[in-house]
């Protein structure tokens, strides 16, 4: 199959889907879309669905805020960004959760992915020989979260994290190799999500919060810290903060 020939079924605008603008905050989790209307001003009902994600937007300012959510794992989130890009989104960000591999990495830190490696199944299908190799987000969207964490006086770590569609299958083979890599975290949406990103030629990047750890080779789950909370209340306003620079 050649990477740029088109999908039979090609995703479309319909006459009752809403009006977006070009930048477009897709949220992993239920819990964090409440956190992102909140950050973002967002109030009333959903304006619409892309399949189980409810659409949020409203225009504030002059410009149009936009924000989508829950989605679960790279098939999920990658046909919430082939609608997206139908609507007319230009730019997006996603907002996820990732478990730990770097030990310097902790429970309700922030991470910026700069490259993901592909352990997902839905990047091949955008990219040839995209299996365990890496992919890359926007770095102009990469130094406007950058920015904006640093003007919140929040602490990131920059790198690369693998995405996978099987947390259950991460061995103590497969957390060794990829701390021997040098990679910091794990989840299942951003790899895909840079990879479909690039074959639709749209800029895309990720701000992942740290719910668990996997780097002392045994599970530590976080879900319920008090600072993994404040982490996702920090990230929802550095998110909603960045949509102004996000929009030039």
């Amino acid at each position: 199959m050649s990477e740029t020939s088109e999908g039979l079924i090609v995703p479309r605008r319909r006459r009752t889907d809403p009006e977006i603008g070009p930048i477009a905050l897709m949220v992993a989790m239920e819990k964090d879309v409440a956190l992102m209307r909140r950050s973002t001003g967002i109030s009333g009902k959903a304006a619409g669905r892309i399949l189980t994600s409810r659409v949020f937007t409203e225009r504030q300012s002059g410009r149009q805020v936009t924000v989508v959510g829950p989605m679960l794992g790279a098939p999920h989130a990658v046909m919430v960004l082939e609608k997206l890009v139908a609507l007319g989104a230009k730019k997006m960000v996603f907002l996820g959760w990732c478990g730990s591999i770097d030990p310097r990495v902790a429970i309700g830190d922030l991470v910026i992915p700069d490259h993901a490696v592909v352990g997902e199944g839905t990047s091949k299908y955008y990219a040839k020989n995209k299996s365990h190799v890496p992919s890359r987000g926007s770095a102009a969207i990469r130094k406007v979260l950058e920015e904006h964490c640093d003007k919140h006086g929040v602490m990131f770590h920059k790198g690369g994290v693998w995405s996978t569609d099987a947390p259950y299958r991460e061995t103590e083979e497969v957390v060794r190799s990829l701390k021997e890599a040098g990679l910091l975290g794990v989840d299942m949406e951003t790899s895909a999500l840079f990879t479909a990103g690039c074959f639709r030629g749209i800029d895309i990047g990720a701000l992942l919060v740290v719910s668990d750890a996997l780097g002392a080779l045994i599970w530590e789950p976080g879900f319920s810290s008090r600072k993994f909370l404040a982490a996702r209340k920090a990230a929802c306003e550095i998110l909603a903060d960045s949509c102004a620079a996000l929009s030039l």
